[in-house]
């Protein structure tokens, strides 16, 4: 499109280019968060319209990688299916495990932040007009296409590269080069993924953005986080004042650290709130079996302790570096909680 942008403004200062330029900021990640901040105040609405766009979009392109590249399939990239255990030392110095059961654990950990939407569903609880109908169908019907689309993509994309690809052509690139190197005649498609990349991460963005505000917007009605995050616009009637917060917040990480580390720190903070859940839902079940509910999770004993096993496999694969970061965010949660949110408690006040 003719748009340069220096290296040293669309990565962080941790990041260094081949020629030795350090990052400064990542100006386009604050810029595009800005972007969906302001969409966001402006109304739910026009927020799902956009993002409903974007999934078309996005969801158009992975499905014409499937059935295009379902013919350059090279069953020997399949063989094994499973590659065997290995470590593998990037060229930044950071050692992953690569290939077995440790290897997709990992992998499966690093972008469980591609999931993160669909209990973000949730959230939105409160503006859906009958959300005893909504919600499950919303939540489990998305999860059960996208965990199709996810499957059938990494099996073409797999097929068509060999495992080489993927190791040194990095996890976005990797997908463009795989398309120009063996889908012969599909260059349009690789500039297409790109596209779908991007509208991919937009989305997620989006959703999650959406999704906090709401979750702050009934903890600060329960009193557990001070009232700003629950002031309603004059005009859109959105949380406008906790959008901007966030997206202060969020700025900070997306122009200083490296989006790596950040997707990574989202999917174990997530994988952990999965936990909670998981462990919530089995407990209020057996404590508080009088509650309305207007959607019962069948086999709660056997559903919970899977997810609970299953989150946790995940978190262990994404090694000691994350569970350190996870236990300074638990850290900074609980002092707050203890000097803010457990004094103002309506919850706590209205207990004998």
């Amino acid at each position: 499109m003719g748009i340069h942008l220096p290296y040293q403004w669309y990565h962080s200062p941790f990041q260094t280019s081949p020629e030795g330029v350090q990052g400064i900021m990542n100006l386009p990640a604050v810029g595009i968060l800005l972007l969906l901040s302001l969409l966001l105040i402006r109304g739910t609405q026009e927020s799902a319209w956009v993002n409903n766009l974007i999934v078309i979009t996005k969801v158009a392109i992975v499905c014409l990688v499937i059935v295009l590249g379902w013919q350059f399939i090279n069953p020997a990239n399949h063989t094994p299916f499973i590659p065997p255990p290995q470590k593998y030392t990037t060229p930044e110095g950071v050692t992953h495990n690569f290939g077995g059961i440790m290897g997709i654990l990992g992998a499966a950990g690093v972008v469980f932040f591609a999931y993160i939407g669909f209990d973000a569903v949730s959230t939105a609880a409160q503006e859906a007009k009958n959300p005893k109908r909504d919600m499950p169908i919303g939540i489990l019907g998305s999860l059960v296409i996208c965990t199709i689309l996810y499957v059938l993509f990494s099996y073409v994309l797999s097929g068509v590269a060999n495992i080489n690809d993927f190791r040194t052509q990095g996890r976005e690139a990797s997908v463009t080069y795989a398309i120009q190197t063996y889908m012969t005649g599909y260059g349009w498609l690789a500039k297409s993924v790109t596209v779908a990349i991007l509208a991919g991460f937009s989305s997620v963005i989006l959703v999650m953005l959406l999704g906090q505000s709401r979750v702050f917007y009934s903890m600060s009605r329960d009193g557990l986080v001070p009232k700003v995050f629950s002031d309603v616009h004059p005009r859109y009637r959105t949380p406008w004042k906790s959008n901007m917060l966030f997206f202060v917040l969020t700025a900070l990480f997306a122009a200083f650290i490296p989006g790596d580390i950040v997707g990574e720190m989202t999917s174990i903070g997530t994988l952990f709130a999965f936990i909670l859940v998981c462990a919530g839902v089995w407990i209020l079940r057996v404590r508080r079996p009088d509650i309305p509910r207007a959607f019962r999770v069948p086999a709660v004993p056997v559903v919970a302790t899977l997810g609970i096993v299953v989150c946790g496999a995940m978190i262990f694969g994404l090694g000691w570096t994350n569970w350190m970061r996870l236990i300074g965010w638990l850290a900074l949660g609980l002092v707050f909680y203890f000097a803010y949110g457990r004094s103002h408690s309506k919850l706590a006040r209205q207990a004998p």
